[in-house]
């Protein structure tokens, strides 16, 4: 099993309905922020993948993404350009939404879960946030999570640089909105029956943020 698509947008441009989708499509699993709580070895594989110069110099990506077909979100999308190289057959998807949106979105959700304060004990836990806050916070962000026209500027340059990156015959630029017919129609599949996967909104974000605070179970997420 090897990489066959890989994604390219940041957190909240769709990429839990985009894992979705792609696991309809038999491109699954798809690894996602979310796979890391399954496999918090790899919070220490990330973050060690983020010191290298070049980015991902040294990075094992066979067994990092062993047993996955695809990947979205971070941590892996901060990873496109090294991880394209090491598959120049997958193809890459550029989620993305209205900037606005992902404002709104991003600076209620992942921005304030690394602004809230908690007392983390459990050690997976804390591998992957020190992975994340690396990361996310840092690397990306440069540390300022408050600044709307500072992470706008971030997101506008991780698309342009994806797109300067990249030959478009590779590259789909995609609105999860758009729905089944230009992803189907770039990885050259038939469009499933089933409906596109609409899930992890803003709301279900901070359920399952404040359940995991509380130390309780995760509400379910919708399909």
């Amino acid at each position: 099993m090897t990489i066959k698509v890989i994604g390219a947008g940041f957190g909240r441009t769709g990429t839990l309905s985009m894992k979705g989708a792609l696991e309809l499509l038999g491109l699954g699993p798809c690894y996602h922020m979310m796979e890391v709580l399954n496999r918090p070895e790899n919070s220490d594989a990330w973050f060690d993948a983020a010191q290298g110069e070049p980015l991902g110099a040294g990075a094992d990506w066979d067994e990092i993404l062993r047993g996955y077909q695809s990947s979205v979100d971070w941590p892996a999308c901060h990873f496109w350009r090294p991880l394209s190289e090491y598959y120049p057959d997958a193809k890459v998807i550029l989620t993305v939404r209205d900037e606005e949106a992902w404002w709104s979105s991003i600076s209620s959700t992942i921005f304030r879960s690394f602004q809230t304060q908690d007392d983390v004990k459990d050690k997976d836990r804390l591998r992957m946030r020190r992975m994340s806050r690396d990361l996310i916070v840092d690397k990306v962000f440069g540390g300022n999570l408050t600044d709307r026209e500072h992470a706008l500027a971030v997101y506008r340059r991780n698309i342009e640089a994806v797109k300067a990156g990249l030959p478009k015959e590779r590259l789909l630029v995609f609105d999860v909105a758009e729905g089944w017919e230009p992803l189907c129609a770039f990885l050259e599949l038939p469009v499933p029956d089933d409906p596109f996967p609409s899930t992890n909104t803003t709301k279900q974000f901070q359920e399952r943020m404040a359940a995991r605070n509380a130390g309780k179970p995760l509400p379910p997420l919708n399909p």
